[in-house]
């Protein structure tokens, strides 16, 4: 039986090294990422407070003096290591810099301008390890008339148009339940570095990857964007329905709110004969997605007519019978327990730390190796690595 270090050594990302000078969300997560992947990664944190995601509770795991670190700190920093360094001392820089040298990937979200005045910018750092693969992650990019603005998630939400799409179509513009740039930028950032990591291995050329929250935030708008550049009409909310399908949207049954995706006209004429109208998928004015497009407000009350005589749970059995997409609207405990959630591994524990596991080894968790760090805990052991003491 292999032992868990022979595991260790076949992920793919074992023997690299990451200098990760990031905090709050993206570039963590970014980082987590490539830990999961076999990486060590070295989270370098100010010795007084660290990433102050460390205090942004409750919930805390462990109370009152057992008290370890928040919730928020944990979903974002599993399997690093913690080196608390000051980066305004001299003798900090200096450290900074001798890791980066033997350092496959550095990642930092410092507001653009700072990594360069401490001295560990990417044109210092890549002098001395031509090979070094350099991600900045940015509110706003490195460059250009906002790229001095702080930038978090909300904001960016704001500014990218995505809140105002989201939320009801009568009443105000919403966020999304959580910090979607943030997370679509520490995975856009990630895979940006595995591909530049590639290129460096083979051509020893490293390169300075520039990855901001609203870059990545405007990318993620994908077919609202292309309709408003197809058509040059602004795009409009539509709550639980879609703009470019029907039915694809939350309906009530009898005793609550379920949702049908029925994303082509297969799927449509399998959900009439599921509701006892087949002769719907044949009325012209529904045949095909374009025509139910053009008369949703007349088709939708139909269907709302017929899903109403059963329960919500009763329709779903029905449809995915039927192969129609039809799924619960779960509260957050309801999905975390839910049977195949539990089947892939989706939720862990990790030195008796619970927490959602990652969607690249399901079943797997042979990827655990260190709970989120405490701040500083590894320092000693950094530093004896690299030598000297320092």
């Amino acid at each position: 039986m292999d032992s868990s270090r022979d595991r260790e050594r076949r992920q793919p990302l074992a023997g690299v090294q990451v200098l990760d000078f990031t905090r709050v969300l993206a570039g963590p997560l970014c980082t987590m990422i490539l830990a999961d992947q076999g990486a060590d990664v070295i989270k370098v944190e100010e010795p007084r407070l660290g990433d102050e995601t460390r205090q942004w509770g409750p919930p805390w795991l462990g109370q009152g003096s057992d008290r370890k670190l928040s919730a928020y700190f944990a979903c974002a920093n599993r399997n690093k290591r913690s080196l608390a360094l000051d980066l305004k001392s001299q003798q900090g820089r200096r450290t900074a810099r001798r890791l980066a040298a033997r350092s496959q990937i550095v990642v930092e979200n410092f507001r653009p301008g700072k990594a360069d005045r401490l001295g560990i910018g990417w044109r210092e750092l890549s002098a001395a390890n031509p090979a070094l693969v350099y991600c900045s992650i940015t509110g706003y990019g490195l460059e250009g008339p906002s790229s001095a603005n702080p930038g978090y998630d909300y904001a960016i939400q704001a500014c990218s148009g995505l809140m105002s799409i989201t939320g009801p179509s009568q009443g105000p513009a919403c966020k999304v339940g959580v910090a979607i740039a943030d997370v679509v930028t520490g995975l856009n950032a990630s895979t940006a570095i595995l591909s530049a990591l590639r290129s460096a291995e083979r051509s020893g050329r490293g390169q300075h990857l520039d990855i901001s929250l609203l870059d990545c935030q405007i990318a993620s708008l994908i077919n609202v964007a292309s309709n408003y550049l197809a058509t040059g009409e602004p795009p409009r909310r539509y709550g639980a329905q879609h703009a470019n399908i029907v039915p694809y949207q939350a309906f009530p049954a009898s005793d609550g709110e379920f949702v049908i995706s029925a994303g082509n006209d297969r799927q449509f004429a399998s959900l009439c004969r599921c509701l006892g109208c087949p002769q719907l998928a044949d009325d012209p004015r529904f045949a095909d997605n374009p025509s139910r497009l053009r008369h949703r407000r007349l088709l939708i009350p139909m269907l709302e007519e017929k899903l109403a005589a059963k329960k919500a749970q009763e329709w779903i059995g029905i449809l995915l019978e039927a192969g129609v997409p039809a799924a619960p609207i779960n509260d957050i405990p309801t999905a975390l327990s839910d049977p195949q959630v539990k089947y892939r591994g989706l939720v862990t524990q990790i030195d008796g730390i619970s927490m959602i596991g990652s969607p690249f080894h399901p079943r797997d968790d042979s990827y655990l190796r260190l709970p989120p760090p405490r701040l500083g805990e590894h320092t000693q052991e950094i530093l004896d690595e690299l030598g000297n003491g320092s």
